[in-house]
């Protein structure tokens, strides 16, 4: 029996994407779901969906996460529906695609706001309220450009940065307790990730593609096995752990390569 089974998990950026792969995962292991995103005609389809084919119950919050408050405000709402949250799926985000002195600053702040201090402060709320209760799962999503300076994507790949750091900083810290925290660093995921960059895949990305329910698997089993950190795919995996032995300014021509050329 699936220990997730009568548990209730949080999915943020559920919309789309990994976001609604990761509650199908879990819905087909027995949790029932809280799908938070924008766009509350893909959550209702969404809900139609897992209703349809598993017995868990699903309520929808349509909430912009890129708001300064909206943790907050998304903490106090799940506690106005009086439910218990035992797995937070940290997942909301999106990236900025293009030269640093040419980005849009709103679209910056929007973008560092959403990755870095949204998905934080909905750690340090959930999480602690888990740590209470001896009892929980955080799993934050990262990316593999957290593993290297990233040309074009520089203040992307720094905000995944942190959430790798700052994840397994916290994975240490519970590891006494009855909280488990992991973070995911997929490669390029079949999602809407590039279409909101306005990135065209290149062909390196297209080759390194891989299917968004397999990550979002992947990312559930290491999080139940209470791995700190998750890299799906060995060709992914294998880059991300010999970059430690490349020096920082090859890493960063090489990511600008294979990023904006592809080779």
């Amino acid at each position: 029996m699936s220990i997730l089974r009568g548990k209730t998990a949080l999915v943020t950026g559920a919309s789309s994407g990994l976001g609604a792969d990761f509650a199908r995962v879990l819905a087909a292991r027995g949790c029932h779901l809280i799908c938070v995103a924008r766009r509350v005609d893909r959550l209702q389809s969404l809900r139609q969906e897992i209703v349809a084919r598993y017995p868990s119950t699903v309520e929808v919050i349509a909430l912009d996460l890129s708001t300064p408050d909206a943790a907050q405000r998304l903490y106090d709402r799940v506690g106005g529906l009086g439910m218990t949250v035992d797995v937070l799926i940290n997942n909301a985000g999106f990236g900025v695609y293009g030269d640093f002195l040419e980005t849009p600053w709103a679209r910056e702040r929007e973008m560092l706001t959403l990755d870095i201090l949204t998905l934080t402060h909905l750690t340090k709320l959930f999480a602690k309220d888990m740590v209470a209760r001896d009892f929980g799962y955080v799993l934050l999503v990262a990316s593999v450009t957290a593993y290297q300076p990233t040309p074009s994507y520089a203040t992307y790949g720094a905000a995944k940065s942190f959430v790798v750091n700052f994840g397994e900083a916290v994975s240490y810290e519970l590891r006494r307790t009855g909280v488990r925290v992991s973070v995911l660093s997929p490669g390029i995921t079949a999602t809407e990730f590039l279409k909101v960059t306005g990135q065209k895949p290149t062909l390196y990305e297209r080759v390194m593609m891989m299917d968004s329910l397999i990550v979002a698997r992947r990312g559930i089993d290491g999080m139940l096995r209470g791995e700190p950190t998750v890299v799906p795919g060995w060709r992914n995996a294998v880059p991300a752990f010999l970059l430690r032995f490349v020096p920082r300014r090859t890493a960063a021509a090489l990511a600008d390569v294979f990023m904006r050329y592809g080779m």
